[in-house]
């Protein structure tokens, strides 16, 4: 059996390598990647950037803090963390490292805030401080605690990230199988049966008084946390049981999302989720959310392998324009296939729906944090360790830097009442953007049940009845029959090309429509 999953892995891996190859290139001319420190620097030829770090730092990065003085501060999942300067030079020459903070256990996620490191440890949300000034963290406060533990490798806990009221929030992983000890470490719900520790599969939010308040529920694997510019929060699912590919969803009171393990937790004291009597298992997604009152659908589907395998981090470009012309969408990090995809959102009758978008592929290893620098820059934080990933690296931190030229890209698309708008980044050439061949356009859901993840299923093609283009180019409105709710909206734009002849960089888009406009 080990044998196999490698073998499957490696080929998944491929796969992607195969997929994501012919972009890459075209990406480096608009983003090129900056190596601060990898595994891979000793022994790959392929960039003179790259700096090994010191021969005792594994920089498995597992958290990122930009700091306003132009050091940023990384979590890395033996325990620590190190501050390191020289990190905004390129090439990266005179990089230093300080380690701050020791004895942690496997912290994956780090900010800075009101003069002090918050991090999330498997047990509890803790301050670390530098009181007396020498550079080392000297004073280790647990800020919350209370979810349950029982022992398991997958009980991760991912966090903190502000919100605009200064809460802080945590997510928390699924155990998966819980077997023998393990299992007498949890709790069961006595209406479902489902065991799992406290708490795991929950999104919970601390308060500024430490108060440790359950939100929203049915999470597997929410290893990506963010804000978006109007201070709501989201989190990224990976593809398993009960949850059919990656998603992004809206974390608010009261929402459960997938994974019915975490209703384990549905009859404790604080539960914001209540009176789930059955779980509908093997029915298409759309079926499943009217048979079931308390589930909510993701604003974000990324379709297995089209747009990444494991989504990740979440990060908002607050940049105004000095990361390209992306302000204020949403950058995803992307696991297996190395990568960083992109995430337009919208409100369609209060709730957030929109599209994703391949964005750059190429990194040395898995992207498992991301965060912006003071000059819009992005950090990439890298470690592959426990799964396998693209690239040459077990690990690192690289720089994603946007060279000042803009990439001819669909940059949001919005449902409309009658079809699609979609907004571009350089002006489209009139003819072939009102040439119906110039696109192809299909629809699909998923499986709601308790296997691993789903293929497409009910796929549709979508006429596209009318096209029109504004006169600055700049806007393409599609009058498309067909459409349905609650199903992914596949896009391929192949055939449009800019007013100097371009190509899209990346031609797809994939909208989650869950409403349809009035």
């Amino acid at each position: 059996m080990v044998k196999l999953t490698r073998t499957l892995t490696l080929f998944f891996v491929f796969t992607s390598l195969l997929m994501s190859s012919h972009s890459q290139a075209g990406e480096e001319e608009y983003y090129p990647l900056i190596s601060i420190v990898t595994s891979a620097a000793k022994t790959d030829s392929r960039s003179k950037n790259w700096k090994p770090a010191p021969d005792d730092l594994v920089l498995e990065v597992s958290g990122i803090a930009a700091l306003e003085d132009g050091r940023i501060a990384v979590a890395i999942r033996k325990g620590e963390i190190w501050i390191l300067d020289g990190v905004y030079e390129n090439p990266p020459k005179n990089v230093t490292y300080q380690k701050f903070a020791t004895a942690l256990h496997e912290p994956l996620g780090l900010i800075w805030n009101d003069g002090a490191f918050y991090t999330t440890q498997r047990s509890e949300l803790t301050r670390i401080k530098d009181n007396d000034g020498d550079g080392v963290a000297d004073e280790y406060t647990t800020v919350a605690k209370g979810w349950g533990v029982t022992g398991h490798y997958h009980e991760y806990a991912f966090g903190p990230k502000l919100d605009c009221d200064g809460n802080m929030w945590v997510t928390l992983n699924i155990g998966l199988g819980l077997k023998g000890d393990l299992l007498k470490r949890t709790i069961q719900d006595p209406k479902l049966g489902y065991r799992q520790a406290l708490w795991r599969g929950w999104g919970m939010k601390i308060t500024p008084k430490g108060e440790l308040i359950p939100v929203c529920a049915g999470m597997r694997s929410p290893s990506g946390i963010g804000s978006n510019a109007e201070g709501d929060m989201f989190y990224t699912d990976q593809q398993g049981n009960w949850v059919a590919t990656n998603t992004l969803h809206h974390m608010r009171e009261g929402a459960f999302f997938h994974h019915v393990e975490a209703l384990a937790s549905m009859s404790q004291p604080g539960s914001t989720i209540h009176d789930v009597e059955n779980i509908p298992n093997g029915v298409p997604f759309p079926q499943a959310i009217e048979k079931f009152p308390q589930l909510v659908p993701p604003a974000i589907w990324f379709p297995y392998k089209k747009v990444g395998q494991s989504g990740t981090d979440i990060m908002l470009d607050k940049s105004e324009g000095k990361f390209g012309p992306f302000a204020g969408q949403f950058f995803v990090g992307e696991f297996t296939q190395a990568a960083i995809n992109r995430v337009f959102l919208e409100k369609v009758d209060g709730e957030y729906q929109g599209a994703c978008f391949p964005f750059r592929h190429g990194f040395a290893s898995a992207v498992l944090r991301l965060e912006q620098g003071e000059d819009g820059s992005v950090f990439a934080g890298l470690t592959n360790r426990g799964w396998s990933s693209l690239g040459a690296a077990s690990y690192g931190l690289q720089r994603l830097v946007w060279s000042g030229k803009t990439p001819f890209e669909i940059k949001e698309m919005h449902a409309t009442k009658n079809g699609f708008d979609l907004i571009f980044t350089e002006p489209v050439d009139p003819e072939t953007a009102t040439n119906p061949e110039s696109y192809t356009l299909s629809n699909y859901t998923y499986l709601y049940h308790s296997t691993y993840g789903s293929d497409e299923i009910q796929t549709q093609r979508n006429s596209i009845s009318k096209i029109t283009v504004s006169d600055d180019g700049l806007k393409v409105a599609l009058k498309v029959e067909g459409r349905r709710e609650l199903y992914v909206h596949e896009l391929e734009a192949k055939g449009i090309r800019s007013r100097d002849n371009e190509p899209l960089l990346h031609p797809q888009a994939y909208y989650t429509l869950n409403r349809i406009p009035d």
